[in-house]
């Protein structure tokens, strides 16, 4: 972390500073014209005074001394008095000096004092300039000559004044500014900062989240949000670390069960030479169950790794596979629990028969679960898995429906998260993961429906695959 006067902070002190000498020195030349206004008008005023006293004792003229001190007094080398049209010299010094410039104050703009007190500063000091303007309401104008020595004297002087002035101004505003936005922006900010830089080298560590505040400022709201994101990271990260841990297992466990799936292979094929009606009856069945367990775990480790296989799409009669996935839940019959299929049994689904039928088993199997774990208040209710299927078109529409006692909120929050979706204690929510992986790769959807009774309805809709225009033609012929 930066310190204070290196980080954002002394930036912003430093650019207050010379955003308020900026603004003085937009401020200094109407100030330094304003002055030079009144510096002369007050000599003009001086001089009408004096003026008009020694107009009063006319025709007689002044002594040589008193034109002098008169002069003297009023800061000027010439006076002179314009009344009635006439202009009378009242007192000159002995050689009246040349006239360098002339400045009428009555009619002076505000671009124009400004350029003419720029010009007495730059150039100033050594020139003679004549200067004019009325005696207050009156006709009579009063003229002067004098040199510019004084006033450029007198306006460094002010210029150095408001320049420490100014100084001071942009200082203290600067700090007052500095103070202010330190406390309400920079330490927030600062503690938004070190407690990203804390969270970021031990994020599993709950007492490095950021403790934020219920003000309604936007540095307030951030922080909150930061703190929920802070949470949802490390949730996210006890689950990675969950599925790690059960990829791990699933892994040791996986290389045993294949050794012990492939020996029950073996000898479940010696069943088919058995006479048995019943063994007969019963062989073909415990065949295909033993070869789809071990084809779930050559996948296992394919699933923990990366993702599923792409479907090795065919065409499939959806009632035989439902009636698969019947003999597989292998439902007690004293649990009076009825599993009904209303499908038509031409219906066929263009699909990888493997992986739809694990989606089917994975929801309906959960609809089983709930219908056992679940005490009916009216023992005479029936408990009941629905599964019903049509085709629209290039869609076929599985819905499978039971009448349990539906989903917490909690699960419908979270429906198709891991160790989150699940809907009975102890489950991890797995089976709806798979399940929805699965038919996304089909380029279908999978969505659970509101219904009016209880129970717990999922949709679940596959699409034919598209025919290139090769296979259409390669089929016409």
């Amino acid at each position: 972390m930066p310190t204070v006067l290196r980080g954002l902070s002394g930036r912003l002190l430093w650019l207050t500073i010379i955003f308020v000498m900026l603004a003085e020195i937009l401020i200094f030349m109407p100030s330094m014209a304003g002055m030079r206004m009144n510096w002369l008008r007050d000599r003009l005023d001086t001089a009408a005074a004096a003026g008009i006293v020694i107009d009063g004792l006319q025709p007689a003229e002044l002594p040589r001394a008193v034109q002098n001190d008169t002069l003297l007094a009023t800061g000027t080398k010439v006076l002179a008095l314009r009344k009635d049209g006439t202009s009378r010299l009242l007192a000159a010094t002995e050689v009246p000096p040349e006239i360098d410039a002339q400045y009428d104050l009555a009619h002076t703009s505000f671009l124009g004092s400004m350029r003419d007190a720029l010009d007495t500063l730059a150039f100033g000091g050594d020139r003679v300039m004549r200067v004019f303007g009325p005696i207050g309401d009156s006709d009579m104008i009063i003229e002067l000559v004098m040199t510019d020595k004084a006033l450029r004297t007198d306006m460094l002087k002010y210029a150095k004044k408001m320049f420490f002035i100014s100084l001071l101004i942009s200082l203290i505003t600067s700090v007052l500014i500095f103070l202010a936005i330190n406390r309400m922006m920079i330490s927030p900010i600062r503690r938004l900062t070190h407690s990203m830089q804390l969270f970021s080298e031990q994020p599993e560590d709950p007492y490095r989240v950021f403790a934020g505040d219920r003000s309604r400022g936007e540095l307030a709201v951030a922080g909150r949000h930061l703190t929920a994101m802070q949470v949802q990271l490390q949730r996210t990260l006890r689950q990675q670390k969950n599925l790690a841990d059960l990829g791990l297992a699933v892994s040791k466990i996986n290389h045993d069960m294949r050794n012990i799936l492939a020996s029950a292979q073996l000898m479940s094929d010696r069943l088919t030479d058995v006479e048995d009606p019943m063994v007969r009856s019963f062989a073909p069945k415990l065949l295909r169950t033993i070869d789809r367990a071990v084809g779930y775990t050559n996948e296992v480790l394919a699933y923990g790794q990366a993702s599923e296989g792409a479907p090795r799409r065919r065409r499939v009669n959806l009632s035989d596979l439902c009636q698969e996935v019947r003999d597989m839940l292998a439902i007690d019959p004293d649990s009076r629990i009825e599993f009904v299929e209303q499908i038509s049994s031409d219906l066929e689904i263009d699909c990888d028969s493997e992986q739809i039928f694990r989606v089917i088993h994975n929801i309906s199997r959960n609809a089983v679960q709930a219908l056992l774990t679940h005490d009916m208040a009216d023992p005479k209710a029936q408990r009941r898995v629905t599964i019903s299927a049509h085709r629209l078109g290039s869609v076929v529409g599985i819905t499978i429906d039971d009448t349990g006692p539906g989903m917490p909120r909690k699960a419908r929050e979270n429906l198709f998260s891991a160790f989150r979706g699940s809907a009975r204690s102890g489950g991890t929510g797995l089976g709806l993961v798979i399940a929805r992986e699965l038919v996304l790769a089909h380029g279908g959807t999978i969505a659970l429906v509101e219904k009016p009774g209880p129970g717990t309805q999922f949709r679940i809709e596959i699409p034919d695959r598209p025919v290139s225009l090769d296979d259409y033609r390669a089929r016409a012929l």
